[in-house]
């Protein structure tokens, strides 16, 4: 049986070792699921504090995909099995994915994340967390829970909203596929190397002489990746979000209904634009509010604050929300044909979404109270 999770360690010419996180589901596209989550948290935890590990990397088997996201399959089991209630599955599955997520940001030692081919939903924040995030020319990069009713969770109440104008609103309603100069535009991305490349750049990291100091060996990743990214920024393509991004914030302004109106009547001969637009009108009505509460807290909450304003959402979205029959329609019957609980926006009532957005637990009892 192959595992699902890979964990290696690459020696150095210095003698420091690389810790080497590979996901390994490549016919699910390296989708995560709880056992994945807490045997890299586990391994992740034990590598913080190795003298020897200079830095780690994460990867994901094959060239489709670095990581599409949660496997949400045994949460939408759970649920619909319980309806109303808080099921062990989800509460536990988003509680230690934040965990997880939280302890990349923090990690302190580099994180080198391949971002190759897909890389979405729980893969952008497994990536988000990175501190050298590496695009290539296929990476594919979203946040499409609007297509399931649920928001762009997994820390993007904080990174969704220190992009420039109002792109992070865009994101999260239209699940806009960005490409690797996209992704680089908003801050995703901060490296750029040719898929092909890298076999050839495994075997550079191995020949750079890293140190016990941690922030030199910040310096040598990012020196090592900037020379590679000097040979292969040709392939990167252009930004559709920097192109566009002024007629995008005024698509983006005002209130939901302003906005609803504005890319409902929205006519437009690019193709990706009219894509963006279809998925967002498609979209969960109650996420509609959830992503609008969402790019409401600005940049006040610190990302530990982030993660427990989430965490709350997304358990209630599985109890009371249009989680499952998103999942349903997409996932399990495939019909993609999801009957909302609400048919417009505008039919949305207050009181659905406060209950979404009360957090379950008390601040006392909150499960993330120790990040």
């Amino acid at each position: 049986m192959t595992q699902d999770v890979i964990f290696q360690t690459l020696g150095t010419l210095s003698g420091q070792s690389i810790g080497v996180v590979t996901l390994n589901i490549e016919k699910a596209l390296n989708a995560l699921n709880l056992d994945m989550v807490r045997a890299m948290t586990t391994q992740l935890q034990a590598w913080q504090t190795d003298d020897s590990i200079a830095f780690v990397v994460l990867d994901g088997s094959g060239d489709k995909a670095f990581c599409a996201g949660g496997d949400v399959r045994a949460i939408y089991q759970a649920s619909v099995a319980n309806p109303g209630e808080m099921t062990t599955q989800a509460s536990e599955f988003f509680t230690e994915e934040y965990q997880l997520d939280y302890l990349l940001h923090q990690f302190g030692k580099p994180v080198m994340v391949w971002g190759d081919g897909i890389v979405m939903g729980g893969g952008l924040g497994l990536m988000a967390g990175g501190s050298h995030r590496v695009l290539t020319e296929r990476s594919r990069i979203a946040m499409p829970e609007v297509t399931i009713g649920l928001y762009p969770d997994v820390g993007g109440s904080y990174f969704l909203n220190r992009m420039p104008g109002k792109l992070g609103l865009f994101l999260g309603l239209t699940a806009y596929n960005m490409n690797a100069a996209d992704a680089a535009f908003v801050g995703l991305g901060n490296h750029f190397v040719g898929s092909s490349d890298k076999e050839p750049l495994f075997d550079a990291l191995a020949d750079v002489n890293w140190t016990s100091d941690t922030n030199q060996n910040h310096e040598l990743l990012t020196q090592l990746l900037d020379s590679w990214q000097d040979k292969t920024q040709a392939q990167m393509g252009n930004s559709n979000l920097e192109l566009y991004q002024s007629q995008i914030d005024m698509l983006m302004d005002g209130e939901i209904e302003d906005v609803h109106h504005q890319l409902s009547s929205l006519e437009t001969e690019l193709e990706w634009l009219s894509r963006a637009q279809k998925t967002a009108m498609a979209g969960s009505p109650l996420s509609w509010f959830l992503i609008f509460a969402q790019a409401n807290l600005g940049t006040n909450k610190t990302l530990a604050e982030c993660f427990k304003w989430e965490l709350g959402i997304s358990v209630n979205c599985c109890m009371h929300g249009d989680f499952c029959e998103g999942v349903r329609a997409l996932l399990i019957d495939k019909d993609r044909n999801p009957q909302w609980k609400f048919a417009h926006a505008a039919d949305v009532t207050p009181e659905a979404v406060t209950q979404l957005l009360t957090s379950p637990w008390s601040d006392s009892e909150h499960p993330l109270n120790a990040l």
